[in-house]
């Protein structure tokens, strides 16, 4: 008979990585997981605090969203968050795509 369980690794072949929070830091991190204003913070949060947990950067990657990233880009927020804090995970204005068409210009 099947079973309904989904087992789901949490180890890494890579080094193990840690984050560890002060009560201030976990409750910077929760507030921003659930009320940021951008969809790409929330989710940076949510990865910080799985590693906190004891998930390693490639269970995260894999299996931590609706849509996958790659292990190296969840590594790449813990040092940023590390080095610069949470708010330097932040998007810059500028990127992205450039719209084709933009109404409000005129030539």
């Amino acid at each position: 008979m099947p079973s309904d369980t989904i087992t789901i690794d949490l180890s890494d072949s890579g080094p193990k990585l840690s984050l560890e929070l002060t009560p201030g830091e976990r409750d910077e991190l929760v507030e921003a997981r659930d009320h940021h204003d951008t969809p790409h913070m929330r989710e940076k949060a949510a990865a910080l605090l799985k590693i906190a947990d004891g998930w390693s950067a490639r269970a995260v990657a894999l299996h931590g969203w609706l849509r996958t990233r790659q292990p190296q880009t969840v590594r790449r927020w813990l040092n940023t968050y590390r080095q610069d804090g949470f708010e330097a995970l932040a998007v810059s204005d500028g990127r992205g795509r450039k719209p084709a068409f933009s109404p409000g210009l005129s030539d």
